[in-house]
């Protein structure tokens, strides 16, 4: 059903509010907008799949009480990006919720699965990809861009109650609740304009007083950016901002000789971004900030790594459980050089893998092959 009034999203929410879950999906453009702009908002219960057009309907608040219903699941795959949507048009994050993509992960399937590839593995329908790569906001919409979105909800109650049954049966299911809880965390969605520094390309290039400078400019393209509603890659591009720091511009001649500048930077934003690096260069040392230490002073681990993820593998594979999911190769460093706070030492983890892994470090495993086929066992 394609909705493109109020009225029909109303009467449709009061039909969801008898289901158990509500799957949902989005289509939208982000290449010349900071925020997303919501072209689709495809949703579907057991009994029934909508699309609704949030350029007809108008304001999409009623939903509100429809995803924040305690007793209806909200089902995504890769759910994200549709959720960084849903936060930004309604200011709310759907829950509670299952994602089918993390959830595959504790069934042997690989950790990023498609949804594609996971709708032909557990429900043998293989999707059409035709319309994969399209405008969103162009009106009217084809037949076949309306049959593209409602494939990418209709199938997600099914694959739920599959997946749901099977982790049940396994014992697998609280596994997720950390994994759901951090996909549900309202901080995940907010944006911290002084933080955005540590993400740029190429910034542990940059000593610490140039790292405050690119505290302060990358600051104030975000809040710009925010603002104008663009990509900040428009304002200035992550290497500019690096290069802008590394050389300490003095005077907007200084800062205009970086490769690009002149051609993104009008005169009053060129005066922002050299003031903002002053800024940062003059702040007091003690207010300089750091990047997370590399561990570049610390022993070479990579023979014990190697055996700590022949070991990771095994488990992975006996359990049938993508080995990412299980186990970071950071998490196995952290191992191998003797640190406990790491997310394979927690809960389930610990039990298939992260207990074996310590007891190898401490000499009480070793590994054997026989046959061709590896083997974890005790030391005589």
């Amino acid at each position: 059903m394609y909705i493109s009034t109020q009225n029909e999203l109303l009467e449709f929410i009061e039909r969801a509010k008898q289901s158990e879950i509500l799957a949902i999906d989005t289509e939208f453009l982000r290449e010349k907008t900071y925020y997303p702009q919501l072209c689709l908002l495809q949703m579907a219960t057991e009994e029934e799949d909508v699309i609704v057009d949030p350029l007809t309907v108008g304001p999409l608040d009623a939903l509100k009480e429809l995803l924040l219903d305690q007793g209806i699941t909200k089902l995504f795959h890769a759910g994200s990006q549709d959720i960084e949507i849903i936060y930004h048009e309604l200011g709310c994050i759907p829950a509670p919720l299952f994602d089918t993509q993390i959830a595959a992960a504790l069934l042997g399937h690989t950790l990023q699965i498609g949804y594609g590839s996971l709708v032909a593995s557990v429900c043998g329908v293989t999707l059409k990809k035709g319309d994969s790569f399209t405008d969103w906001a162009r009106r009217p919409l084809s037949k076949s861009q309306l049959a593209y979105a409602a494939d990418d909800v209709i199938y997600l109650p099914k694959l739920y109650r599959k997946m749901h049954a099977k982790l049940e049966k396994l014992g697998r299911l609280t596994w997720l609740d950390a994994d759901f809880a951090a996909l549900g965390n309202e901080d995940r969605y907010k944006c911290n304009p002084r933080e955005r520094f540590r993400k740029l390309k190429r910034v542990n290039q940059l000593s610490r007083k140039q790292l405050s400078a690119a505290r302060e400019v990358a600051a104030w393209r975000e809040e710009a950016a925010m603002r104008r509603n663009i990509p900040r890659k428009w304002l200035i591009t992550d290497e500019q901002v690096v290069e802008s720091c590394r050389r300490e511009p003095q005077s907007i001649d200084q800062l205009l000789m970086v490769r690009g500048i002149s051609e993104k930077l009008n005169t009053g934003d060129a005066r922002a971004v050299l003031e903002a690096i002053k800024k940062g260069l003059e702040a007091p040392q003690e207010d300089w900030p750091s990047l997370p230490s590399k561990g570049r002073n610390e022993a070479n681990v990579d023979v014990e790594v190697d055996a700590l993820s022949a070991i990771a593998r095994l488990r992975a594979k006996e359990n049938d459980i993508a080995f990412q999911a299980l186990v970071s190769m950071g998490d196995l460093t952290d191992v191998a050089r003797g640190y406990a706070d790491c997310d394979v030492l927690k809960g389930w983890r610990y039990e298939i893998v992260g207990k074996d892994l310590l007891a190898f470090m401490e000499g009480k495993l070793e590994l054997q092959i026989e046959n061709g086929v590896l083997r974890v066992t005790n030391r005589q």
